[in-house]
């Protein structure tokens, strides 16, 4: 579990959420703003509540507005190796360490994750398609990163090749982004739901990506990444098999159907 101090933060960051919310969002009517799920044997996992509303997802000439229709629960943090290890039986990462990210995971791995999470929880839990994760991200900001612009702001925020000391490092010790959410920028890329491929042209509404492909797509930056790699638009992709240990995942639960 991430230190007292981190959950500390991770509640204030919450609580300013609730109180300042982002334009054109808004959230499920009586949706609690956090969640928590029983792995069993004492870990636990907490989510926090997105808003449904819109961004413009990508930079430059990919930009386009996305609509995102309905608010979901993300996982304030990459699940852990205790997480991981609490639903599948087992610990494939290379960087032990129980809070560390869980890593050295295929998309399928994370995907078989999901799956047994769901049946565990009665909850409906997936990967993020890419656009709920940069909207996440983002949490309402339009800069490079979710804090601004400026490289030297980043290690506040993230475990990156400046500051992990060449591996992983326990979720939830850097500031949550205004939406509470940990380690969007690096610590491990994260794998989500789409396959890669060219954006849509024009505006569209909870894409989900092609319907085909031969990479998923990966975000987020890893440890030993530079700021280029971490920035909230940033995106990269890997066969649906591949394992690395700067590779990992976090999921989110859906708020219209609770229960399966």
């Amino acid at each position: 579990m991430a230190t007292r101090q981190a959950w500390a933060r991770w509640a204030a960051a919450l609580a300013a959420a609730a109180l300042l919310g982002a334009p054109g969002c808004s959230s499920e009517p009586g949706a609690p703003a956090a969640k928590e799920l029983d792995l069993g044997g004492g870990v636990t996992m907490k989510l926090v509540l997105i808003p449904a509303g819109k961004f413009m997802m990508g930079e430059e000439k990919d930009q386009h507005e996305v609509t995102i229709s309905k608010p979901f629960y993300m996982g304030a943090t990459e699940v852990t190796q205790a997480q991981y290890e609490a639903v599948m039986g087992t610990n494939p990462s290379r960087l032990k360490g129980a809070t560390n990210p869980v890593e050295t995971v295929s998309w399928n791995d994370a995907t078989e994750f999901c799956k047994k999470l769901s049946e565990k929880t009665r909850q409906a839990v997936r990967l993020p398609t890419e656009a709920e994760w940069e909207y996440a991200c983002r949490a309402g900001s339009k800069t490079r990163f979710s804090f601004g612009d400026a490289d030297e702001g980043l290690g506040d925020y993230a475990w990156y090749r400046a500051n992990c000391g060449y591996t992983t490092n326990p979720v939830g010790q850097k500031k949550p982004n205004a939406w509470g959410l940990f380690d969007m920028h690096g610590n491990v890329w994260e794998w989500c739901a789409d396959w890669y491929g060219d954006y849509p042209k024009g505006a569209v509404t909870d894409p989900e990506g092609l319907a085909s492909g031969a990479a998923r797509v990966v975000r987020g930056g890893d440890w030993g990444g530079i700021p280029e790699d971490c920035r909230s638009a940033n995106r990269s992709q890997s066969t649906p098999g591949y394992r690395s240990n700067n590779c990992g995942f976090r999921v989110v639960v859906s708020v219209s159907a609770p229960g399966l």
